[in-house]
């Protein structure tokens, strides 16, 4: 058991954190890559999408015309985990389908539910600081295998914020959510990103779970359940 004190709430990653990194990489992954390029393709003239292809565009140096092109380059960034910001948004729309169409449900851990409940009745409020898209974070959580967790959540950050081993981005999601940076608990599987929260004043805790990679030496409070983690007053 691990406890912190003084905490009035608590900013949650999702892969390797709340979920199985295989789940995100053996599912959701594939499937974008599979659905994306017709979805492009059939939504390329809607705004939303435009908008997201033009990012695309100026990142990648490419003609904002040449649709073959922009998806090609999305293919490659979701071969290679590229953490794009309009990437994040498309995979987020098919992802969508694919939740709606129960073509299958997010993965979370048996603890997660539970704890995350607790924590709410307790009055801590909840947030989700993930590299995938709000709209991926709040699919994943309404679609999960515990059932609809999404109302549990106060708010939800993505890299819109900043990157996620960015001091600055989790200054601005205490300043977002008025919260006094040492008031708040920051969980993830990824040393760089406790680092970078710690920095920003946060209390920060590691996640061990099955399929996560060995970490880099650090001397961080280290979990492998949420029902390891003791909120005190």
């Amino acid at each position: 058991m691990v406890k912190f004190s003084g905490i009035a709430a608590v900013v949650t990653d999702i892969e390797g954190t709340t979920s199985s990194i295989s789940f995100v990489h053996d599912v959701l992954f594939p499937y974008a890559a599979k659905h994306l390029p017709e979805y492009v393709r059939k939504h390329a003239d809607e705004p939303e999408v435009r908008e997201q292809l033009d990012a695309v565009a100026r990142e990648a140096a490419l003609s904002p015309n040449d649709v073959d092109a922009l998806v090609g380059q999305l293919l490659g960034w979701i071969r290679d985990d590229v953490k794009a910001t309009p990437l994040k948004a498309l995979q987020g729309k098919v992802w969508e389908a694919g939740y709606r169409n129960r073509d299958y449900r997010a993965h979370v851990f048996g603890d997660v539910g539970d704890a995350l409940k607790r924590w709410k009745h307790a009055g801590l409020k909840l947030f989700v600081y993930s590299s995938g898209s709000v709209l991926a974070q709040k699919l994943f959580f309404e679609f999960s295998e515990a059932g609809n967790l999404l109302p549990l959540f106060d708010g939800h950050f993505d890299t819109t914020t900043g990157p996620k081993r960015d001091s600055q981005s989790y200054t601005a999601i205490a300043g977002v959510t008025g919260f006094a940076a040492p008031a708040m608990l920051f969980l993830s599987d990824v040393v760089a990103e406790l680092d970078a929260a710690s920095r920003a004043g946060f209390q920060v805790c590691l996640l061990e779970r099955p399929g996560n990679a060995a970490v880099a030496e650090h001397s961080y409070p280290v979990v492998s359940s949420f029902h390891e983690i003791q909120l005190a007053e």
